[in-house]
């Protein structure tokens, strides 16, 4: 496996997190609930249930299968966890604005999804 390079680091709780170029964790293993929280200020969003549901959804289905879902399988696994009515692109594009494959993967200290530019 590579080694990514940390570009800069994040203190959160008195620790460095350390991060590479586009701001995804560097050692998935630092990842807490603190982290996703600063990850969250950085990206200019105030993280409330509906947030944390998803980033759960993406967690979980990082345990599964070992990556981060681009934006079509992101939306197919939000509506299988959470209902139709989250599982559709503008409610995620809501809560995530910009990429929210990408911004929600990097909240949930995920890699980077593969196919996302």
């Amino acid at each position: 496996m590579a080694t990514v390079e940390i570009y800069r680091y994040l203190s959160v709780d008195g620790q460095a997190i350390g991060l590479d170029p586009e701001g995804y964790l560097v050692d998935l293993a630092q990842w807490s609930p603190g982290v996703a929280e600063a990850l969250a200020d950085e990206e200019g969003i105030h993280l409330e249930e509906d947030h944390w549901e998803v980033l759960r959804v993406l967690r979980d289905f990082y345990g599964r299968y070992e990556m981060a879902p681009a934006m079509r399988p992101l939306v197919k696994a939000v509506g299988m966890a959470l209902g139709p009515d989250k599982g559709r692109s503008i409610h995620l594009m809501r809560l995530f604005p910009g990429s929210p494959a990408k911004v929600a993967a990097r909240l949930a200290g995920l890699p980077k999804p593969t196919n996302c530019l």
